[in-house]
């Protein structure tokens, strides 16, 4: 299986030199045959992939840590190519660390020597505020163009501007003399589809063309979407947020933030958006910030030569992202720093406020929605909340919780079912078919056949005396001799009535659609599809609350607040928060909604409803399950990340847990200067272990140090290449000093250097909560298990996170949603690499499938 997944990837085990060629991130992956199996099997549960060369850090029985501040003997020409990582395999935090360090100090050791160093100095001091600078420029200058090519492509359904053909319906009317209040989004220049193919502006036949023309554009859009989704980046669809959480706790996927995957996401969510889909282009955006990121970051040697620092421009560039996407700077730094970054020193905190905040300048500066704001959603409400809303308030929140519990389980269970369907096997007719029934569905309803962020915009819209909207259609019982801002509370017109009805379709279409959206190939977020649910459930809620409020003002809970001719509600606001509690229910997301909602309406003063309602929908939520929807696609997936959320609670033990166990054969080791190069070819040849423990002997089997898998096949090649002499028969030598060989025999060859000599290891005794507390914080990708000194095992990330999900089922075992599937079945959700379940042997022999 593992020789399977390699050979696909491009380097067979037998092929060193292809070994040695790593591919950039640049790369575009043809990701449509690769399988990415992240689970280990009864062959290959000692050494995964996640197991490279260790840390730096040494746990005695004692609990104690002592660190080494060098991170490897330095060769006088060190060999290209060690120390780097291959594709799908998790970087070592400690390792990236300890290289900056070694850096930082050679730079000042050296700047005082020139001129021309003190500016390289200068240059490394500055790169990191440079690469923020041009990922704000980009993802701003990127966000802007989408907005403005969504807006005009989704109006391209409805008809088109004979007098310049880049202008979207609203602009289109802008300047014409011939627009009334009434009728403003009438006028002569904006013509639709019926009355340019039969003249007919009114009648069945002009509403049957434009609902085929509709439809043509939607299904035409999709198609579009996913051909170059599936043709050139596979990578560009899905929202990508699940992907980079993975990524900045330290995976490695090739491709995925490549200049390939950006140019066809950018291009491709405009025309997803346009379809007419149940998604949002958001989510999508932060995977776009990231790519520019990553891109940008090639530019400074500081960066490009070093995964973790890498990171922390990806976390800015997150930021950067949320900031573009709502128009909400200090919500984007937050949402890095709460839902996605792994590693967030106080240095990207402020790199983050700076890329948000040359961000959103730089959308400002563009203005896509034509209103001098960052965002579309600004309101002004002109009444405060009262304490008696805190009730429907709270309520809301529950809605929210329960609207996150639903989506969740059943999106996965909808993916994980994806491959055993039709559409699993035909991803672009599955695209196809969910646009062509959104779109049917769609058109009918004028507030599901709106653009979603249109929907929202309206459903947040206070009520005034120049709305012509018929959720404001109220009965005037009074002669107003002025136009007021804030209008008394009336009773509800026809308007209002059919309006509620619409809404209550528009909302049950949504809830089902969006469940069968989020995941298809092509580039799709749910913020705010999420927000639209939230703030259609909202606007009912607060009609209904306003009109008790109308007609029972005498009520006691109303009757100190309520008085006659009072304004009293505010439909919208409760719309607003609706919306932030949906969000959060799917989510789980706090702080950073708090404060993105606040940001992107302007409702600085409801931010206690708003608090009062996320927080009602988290702890409603977490009551079902406490994943939010990225973990849980993050666990479909089976990518290696552990959540810092999670709670650990089980008591086992570290040798519960490591490699090998009990029916395993014994684990493969190498001896510091008893092996020849052939017996080191022989056994990475015959395994697909990617570490190997080096000790002192067999009969001793105290360890010495830790080779990785990659470092020792490129070393050897290397060693061919350009040392005289070593041929298979050379002895391989990881100790201080050669040994004594006869006069005969070839060179040795020496690969101290490329041993990390000290890895970190742990007792067998040592509590699993504690090594799960160390994986997370520490970043490490493996530790060694002794016993006195002595090697017993491995624990690597992969194997805590196949641990943590045993526990869980073990825990859950009535949790409907996470299947038992039958061996052989195949995983997959979306665009993603497909996971294939494998058994894992428990130490009872029963098989479990993972």
């Amino acid at each position: 299986m593992e020789s399977e997944q390699l050979f696909h990837r491009g380097y067979y085990r037998n092929s060193y030199n292809s070994i040695t060629s790593a591919s950039s991130d640049e790369e575009l992956l043809d990701g449509a045959g690769v399988i990415m199996d992240f689970q280990t099997s009864e062959d290959d549960n000692l050494l995964d992939g996640d197991t490279v060369v260790g840390t730096h850090y040494t746990m005695t029985n004692g609990g104690s840590i002592s660190s080494s501040t060098h991170l490897l003997d330095l060769l006088d020409e060190p060999i290209p190519g060690v120390g780097t990582y291959d594709d799908f395999h998790t970087i070592d935090w400690v390792r990236e660390r300890c290289k900056d360090r070694e850096r930082h100090r050679r730079i000042n050791s050296k700047k005082k020597e020139s001129a021309w160093e003190m500016t390289k100095s200068l240059y490394d001091a500055w790169s990191g505020w440079l690469v923020v600078t041009l990922t704000g420029l980009a993802s701003g200058a990127l966000a802007g163009l989408i907005d403005i090519a969504a807006d005009w492509m989704t109006d391209l359904k409805e008809g088109i501007c004979l007098s310049a053909l880049w202008y979207n319906h609203e602009q289109c009317c802008w300047g014409s003399n011939e627009t009334t209040f009434e009728e403003r989004d009438k006028c002569p220049q904006w013509k639709t589809w019926a009355e340019l193919i039969i003249g007919q502006a009114e009648g069945p036949g002009s509403y049957i063309m434009n609902y085929i023309m509709y439809i043509f554009w939607a299904l035409s859009f999709a198609f579009l979407a996913v051909s170059l989704v599936k043709v050139f980046a596979p990578y560009a669809c899905g929202s990508g947020i699940p992907e980079i959480k993975t990524i900045l706790s330290g995976f490695i996927i090739r491709g995925y933030l490549g200049k390939w995957t950006l140019m066809i996401k950018t291009i491709t969510l405009v025309l997803a958006v346009a379809s007419g889909l149940s998604l949002g282009k958001e989510g999508p955006l932060v995977h776009v910030a990231c790519c520019c990121g990553n891109i940008f970051s090639y530019l400074f040697p500081k960066y490009s030569t070093n995964e973790a620092k890498k990171r922390e421009v990806l976390s800015a560039a997150s930021a950067a992202g949320v900031s573009v996407a709502f128009g909400a700077p200090i919500g984007g730094v937050l949402f890095s720093l709460e839902e996605v970054s792994y590693y967030f020193p106080l240095k990207t905190l402020w790199r983050s406020f700076f890329a948000a905040l040359v961000a959103a300048f730089v959308l400002r500066s563009i203005n896509p929605f034509g209103n001098s704001r960052l965002v579309l959603f600004y309101v002004e409400y002109h009444t405060p909340w009262y304490l008696f809303e805190l009730f429907p308030f709270i309520l809301l929140g529950v809605f929210g919780g329960l609207w996150g519990a639903f989506f969740i389980r059943a999106n996965i269970a909808w993916c994980r079912r994806r491959k055993s369907t039709t559409f699993g096997k035909y991803p672009v007719l599955e695209v196809i078919v969910v646009a062509a029934v959104t779109a049917v569905a769609a058109f009918p309803n004028p507030y599901t056949r709106l653009n979603t962020s249109e929907l929202i915009k309206e459903l947040f819209t206070d009520c005034g005396p120049l709305e012509s909207s018929s959720l404001c259609d109220y009965r005037n019982d009074m002669n107003a001799s002025k136009i007021v801002d804030d209008l008394p509370d009336r009773p509800a017109g026809l308007g209002v009535y059919s309006a509620i009805w619409q809404l209550c379709l528009a909302l049950i279409f949504k809830i089902i659609m969006t469940v069968f959206t989020f995941g298809i190939k092509v580039p799709s977020g749910l913020f705010i599809p999420s927000m639209a649910i939230g703030a259609i459930a909202g606007r009912i809620v607060g009609i209904a609350v306003e009109q008790l409020a109308y007609y029972h003002h005498d009520w006691f809970i109303f009757k100190e607040w309520c008085e006659v001719g009072a304004d009293c509600i505010t439909p919208g606001l409760y719309a607003m928060v609706g919306a932030a509690a949906c969000l959060g229910g799917v989510t789980r997301m706090t702080v950073s909604l708090v404060v993105i909602v606040f940001e992107l309406t302007g409702g600085l003063e409801y931010i206690v409803p708003l608090m009062a309602a996320v927080m009602t929908s988290k702890w409603v939520g977490d009551a079902f399950g406490r994943e939010g929807i990225y973990e849980a696609h993050i666990r479909l997936n089976g990518y290696p990340f552990l959540d810092a959320k999670e709670e650990f609670t089980h008591t086992t033990l570290a040798a519960d847990v490591m490699r090998p166990r009990r029916s395993d054969p014994p684990l493969a080791v190498l001896t510091q200067d008893n092996m020849t190069v052939d017996d080191i070819e022989n056994m990475i040849n015959e395994t697909s272990y990617n570490g190997f423990p080096v000790i002192m002997s067999k009969e001793s089997q105290r360890l010495v140090g830790f080779a990785l898998r990659r470092d020792l096949t490129i070393a050897i090649e290397s060693a061919r290449k350009k040392q005289e002499g070593t041929v298979g028969s050379s002895r391989v030598c990881f100790a201080q000093h050669t040994p004594s060989l006869p006069a005969e025999s070839p060179r040795p060859l020496k690969l101290r250097s490329i041993l990390d000599m000290s890895p970190f290891t742990v007792t067998d005794h040592t509590p699993m909560e504690i090594v799960v507390d160390i994986f997370r914080k520490l970043g490490l990708r493996q530790c060694l298990v002794t016993h006195n000194g002595t090697v017993l095992g491995i624990i690597t990330k992969k194997n805590m996170v196949e641990h943590l999900e045993e526990l869980t089922r073990r825990a859950e075992p009535l949790v409907a949603w996470r299947w038992q599937l039958l061996p052989g079945t195949v995983l997959a959700c979306s665009c993603r690499p497909s996971v294939r379940p494998v058994p894992v042997q428990r130490r009872s022999g029963t098989p479990v499938v993972r």
